[in-house]
């Protein structure tokens, strides 16, 4: 596609503070990634995304508003070289860039992710000159783009789970004149015609670690991705694959969250009132509340990611000022609702097989009672017997089956 010049010449001036921008907030302390910001236009990877609107709707959802050069030049280029994750897609439906609706609500399916957190995945992956890189997610192609100007197209493949996305994604790459290896694919399996790589990188999360990105990466390669669950804890880790198939790696720090891989997602349970409805018996009062979970703090952030490996198939939500959590998998639920008798507890009620609320104390009272420990102190484990969360101060938290 051939843009007029005086649209190249700004993009090149704000791909330039851009940089600038990263490079004093410490993401581009290395050359090679700087001139790879400073080259690739963002602007021919995001065509048409969304921006939320100031104000929600009259039901509290958040408007979307679609951004694209023809209906607002100078709002697109601008947000096209900020510092923003920009949506390009919503429960899996491709938007008609040529007449782009307002959408109210919705799960984000695809994206363009802020510059500064792909720069941070390449730079925590410990990509070098000579390396071969299995990216997946594809998305818009602008990550992917980063990379091939970086290490060369002949060293990337990524995969995207989308055709849609991926032949958009493909159009821009090879009009920037890159040539990776493109594939539909799920990012679950890798992609085995390619391997062995020296590293994965992953834009979206999984539950656990995928056996089949294990078994391509070379003896002493490296797998970044982020870790999720249905209660929407996320943490980092970073995996050195060992000669024998296991891999062991330590939780990076920061908050960092993916759109998880479109099989793990969490699946829709119903109405949260039908699940109270059938608890049983008496509540009893709680030893710890929800907001250690829900608090928009960095620990809760981190609890929610520890907890879930207690009750992996738990979901939470509130309603009013009860907060529900259930579990569709064992047909298990729990309610919490605030004690009326004064002393700002919470009165717990619980059903099924597994006691939902009960399983998360335990699992908090063992954070307390080792200090409170941060993310960094974590390791995960990929072995025979299955993936587990090891801390020196704590019992050994697995991993949901991938």
């Amino acid at each position: 596609m051939t843009l007029p010049v005086d649209l190249e010449t700004d993009a090149a001036r704000l791909r330039g503070a851009l940089a600038e921008d990263l490079a004093a907030r410490g993401y581009l302390d290395d050359p090679g990634w700087r001139a790879a910001v400073e080259k690739v236009p963002r602007h021919r990877f995001v065509p048409g995304f969304y921006l939320p609107a100031d104000e929600c709707d009259g039901r509290g959802l958040t408007r979307w508003q679609p951004v694209t050069a023809g209906f607002d030049h100078g709002r697109w280029l601008a947000a096209a070289y900020s510092d923003t994750t920009l949506i390009t897609q919503f429960d899996g439906d491709e938007p008609d860039w040529e007449e782009p609706a307002e959408r109210y609500g919705g799960a984000p399916t695809s994206s363009s992710t802020l510059p500064s957190l792909v720069l941070r995945m390449w730079a925590d992956a410990e990509v070098r000159e000579g390396h071969t890189v299995l990216e997946i997610g594809t998305g818009t192609g602008y990550s992917t783009a980063l990379a091939c100007e970086r290490l060369g197209s002949a060293g990337v493949t990524s995969v995207e789970v989308d055709a849609r996305r991926l032949e958009r994604a493909a159009s821009a790459l090879h009009g920037c004149g890159h040539t990776p290896t493109l594939a539909v694919a799920d990012g679950l399996y890798g992609y085995w015609p390619e391997a062995p790589f020296d590293r994965i990188v992953a834009a979206c999360s999984f539950r656990a670690v995928p056996p089949a990105l294990v078994a391509q990466i070379r003896p002493g390669g490296k797998i970044l991705l982020t870790l999720s669950g249905w209660l929407y804890g996320y943490a980092r880790v970073l995996l050195t694959v060992a000669g024998d198939g296991t891999a062991e790696g330590r939780l990076l720090g920061g908050t960092v969250s993916f759109m998880p891989a479109r099989a793990h997602a969490a699946p829709a349970f119903g109405n949260p009132a039908h699940w109270a409805a059938g608890l049983r018996g008496e509540a009893r009062i709680g030893r710890h509340g929800p907001e250690r979970i829900t608090a928009a703090t960095e620990e809760a952030f981190h609890l929610r990611f520890l907890v879930q490996s207690a009750v992996p198939d738990a979901q939470l939500v509130t309603v009013g000022e009860v907060v529900h959590l259930v579990d569709v998998v064992s047909g298990s639920a729990a309610t919490l609702t605030p004690d009326t008798g004064g002393d700002g507890g919470w009165q717990v009620r619980e059903g099924g097989p597994v006691r939902l609320w009960e399983c998360v104390e335990r699992v908090l009272d063992a954070y307390d009672a080792a200090g409170r420990p941060g993310p960094e102190t974590f390791t995960l484990c990929v072995h025979e017997d299955g993936q587990h969360l090891r801390h020196a101060q704590l019992p050994c938290l697995p991993l949901p089956s991938s």
